[in-house]
């Protein structure tokens, strides 16, 4: 009997421990899974709306609440190289390679991201432009090398446009519903995109929920598209007969007799 009470009082510790760690959820969802891309497209934004859900025994936290959305894009592996002037021309003599890292990423928040989380929690977390890349060594994370050429992958990409973040893009429409805005650029590839939402208070995650979109081409260019790709030869055959054809034509248009 006295073992029976010690299991019972056990697992009423671990049913107030489980749902004092779900003591709020998020629920969130966006406008749109799905950008068509087709010969007129110049840009598109999609919608984030959420809601932060608290148990009725959930106590009113002293720090507010605060959410970062974080938008991953297709993985592919990016290289930077390093130019150095050798004589009157440059050369590319080192370089770093990032495997898996999101080609296209977005950051937003309700307010700066150092007043939300610390450094280590917020690579632990992969929180910011700079800690997407999974499982690498703190050593490693922070070697002058490595920083230089991530800070220089970073910047690149977002002259592009491809990389961004807002530290106001988050918006509380109420003390728990918010919502965050999605601008994808024209120069965003096709593929599966993932949706990260983060809530933090006081510095620690609270929840996490996840959700996705995905870019992709109709019309004519998913057609030359698909063919290319299925039909390499004969894609191959039909681009180079119309750059020929193109050409004669020109010549007669503007032949001088």
């Amino acid at each position: 009997m006295k073992g029976f009470r010690s299991l019972a009082a056990a697992l009423l510790l671990t049913s107030i421990a489980a749902t004092a760690s779900r003591a709020e959820t998020l629920i969130a969802s966006v406008s749109s899974h799905q950008i068509q891309i087709s010969s007129n497209y110049t840009g598109d934004q999609l919608t984030v709306f959420g809601l932060v859900e608290r148990g009725g025994r959930t106590v009113a936290r002293g720090d507010p609440y605060d959410i970062v959305v974080t938008v991953r894009g297709p993985q592919r592996m990016l290289i930077v190289r390093e130019k150095e002037r050798l004589g009157p021309i440059w050369i590319n003599r080192t370089q770093r390679r990032f495997v898996d890292r999101p080609i296209f990423l977005m950051v937003s928040s309700n307010r700066p991201l150092n007043e939300i989380v610390n450094e280590d929690a917020a690579r632990r977390d992969r929180i910011g432009l700079a800690n997407t890349q999974r499982n690498l060594p703190p050593e490693l994370y922070y070697e002058e090398s490595t920083v230089r050429f991530r800070q220089a992958l970073i910047r690149i990409l977002e002259d592009k446009g491809l990389y961004a973040q807002d530290e106001r893009g988050v918006t509380f429409l109420s003390e728990t519903l918010f919502s965050a805005p999605i601008d994808v650029p024209a120069t965003a590839p096709t593929g599966s995109y993932e949706i990260e939402i983060a809530l933090y208070s006081g510095g620690a995650m609270l929840a996490r929920q996840t959700t996705n979109f995905e870019v992709i081409k109709t019309g004519i260019e998913q057609r030359l598209a698909t063919g290319a790709h299925d039909h390499p030869f004969l894609y191959g055959l039909a681009t180079a007969a119309m750059a020929l054809l193109l050409g004669w034509l020109s010549s007669v248009i503007f032949r001088r007799d």
